[in-house]
């Protein structure tokens, strides 16, 4: 059983490690550029500083030089080794907690990233809202603090309420589903650049998901007329003939006002 003296160490262990004002390091351990996109997208709900790496060798510094105060790894890539550096962090003063995330659902899996030390576990694919409410929940348990969130963030025209599935788009508020929520972050969060079909299943699907033909641009239909976006002269997302699909971010004058402010 803890004594005082040692709750009250870890207490200054642990306030030494996160700031009283600013922005959470968030170090993502991650080889999949779109997923790592979707993550940065969704932490915009919050105040993080973000940096990406995509082995767990590449991790071991940033851990010590940068002292990062939570970090997101795949656990099916090299989450062991990823985890020994975070113990090895750990044994020498430093708690830094740690959220796997995992295409296996299967409770091995789950025991094991428990047993290397995670505090949490995510699989995938997952909502955005999990996502972060999860990384909220972690940070609140390790540090004993409040963490900065922001229920609704604006993208040009659209203003995205992450809690309640809605968009608001001029003076129509829509309601999505969790999918299509999914959906528009991923495309969102690649703004400008094309997102192929097969990065849009892998995301949202997982690998193991065998698709319809269409789902993809069924989606996309739904969506575009959730969002009244009309597929001749899109205000938000283009098709590319033979590749994908792409996120435009559109203005009015009060979306510029506020985006330059």
């Amino acid at each position: 059983m803890p004594t005082r003296r040692s709750l009250v160490a870890e207490g200054k262990q642990r306030a030494a490690h996160w700031p009283p004002r600013g922005p959470v390091r968030l170090l993502i351990v991650l080889d999949r550029p779109t997923m790592v996109d979707l993550i940065r997208m969704t932490l915009n709900h919050g105040v993080y500083m973000i940096r990406t790496v995509s082995t767990a060798a590449a991790a071991t510094a940033l851990l010590d030089e940068w002292q990062p105060h939570l970090v997101l790894f795949d656990a099916d890539l090299d989450g062991k080794q990823v985890m020994q550096h975070v113990a090895a962090r750990a044994g020498s003063g430093a708690r830094l907690p740690a959220i796997a995330l995992t295409r296996r659902g299967d409770l091995r899996t789950k025991l094991a990233a428990f047993d290397w030390g995670a505090d949490d576990i995510l699989t995938i694919p997952f909502a955005p809202e999990e996502l972060l409410a999860r990384v909220v929940a972690v940070l609140r348990r390790s540090y004993s603090d409040a963490v900065t969130f922001t229920p609704v963030i604006q993208l040009g025209e659209l203003e995205i309420d992450i809690l309640n599935r809605t968009v608001r788009v001029g003076q129509s508020e829509l309601h999505l589903t969790s999918l299509e929520q999914s959906l528009l972050y991923l495309l969102a969060a690649n703004a400008g650049r094309v997102v192929t079909r097969e990065e849009i299943l892998d995301t949202l699907w997982g690998v193991d998901y065998v698709a319809e033909s269409n789902v993809v641009d069924r989606q996309i239909r739904n969506l575009r007329a959730r969002l009244q976006n009309d597929w001749k002269s899109p205000r938000f997302i283009a098709t590319i003939p033979g590749r994908g699909y792409r996120f435009v971010p559109t203005f009015t004058d009060h979306a510029a006002d506020a985006a330059s402010r």
